[in-house]
Parts: structure tokens; sequence; C-alpha cells
């Protein structure tokens, strides 16, 4: 599995944060970005959640 967050889309809304703390954080500017540890791989049920709680889906799971 591959995440990906399309930077030009994310808001910043960080509901991904709150869904998958142990997958996601967010920049210094509140954008949403991968933990360097889950960057190739998907990491459980709980990211499936993150990427359906983001307002503008931004966040995609192949």
């Amino acid at each position: 599995m591959r995440i990906n967050i399309d930077t030009d889309v994310c808001i910043g809304a960080g509901q991904c944060v709150l869904a998958a703390p142990k997958v996601f954080t967010q920049d210094d500017d509140g954008f949403s970005k991968l933990l360097p540890e889950h960057e190739n791989s998907a990491a459980g049920p709980l990211v499936g959640e993150a990427a359906r709680a983001c307002p503008v889906q931004a966040i995609t799971i192949t």
C-alpha cells in the first residue's frame, strides 16, 4: 500500500493526524505529511479512516 497526500489540495484541517497520529503529522505551516517511517507503506486500518476524515479528500491510498 502507498499513502499519498496531495499537498496542493490539503488545507491543514488535521483530521488525519487526529485519526492516525502514528502515521500523520503536520508541518510548520499546518499541512499534513507522513511521518518518515510511513512514507513507503500504510500502517493499519486507521490510515483508511484518516483518508475518509479528510474534508478535501487530499489523502489517497493505493
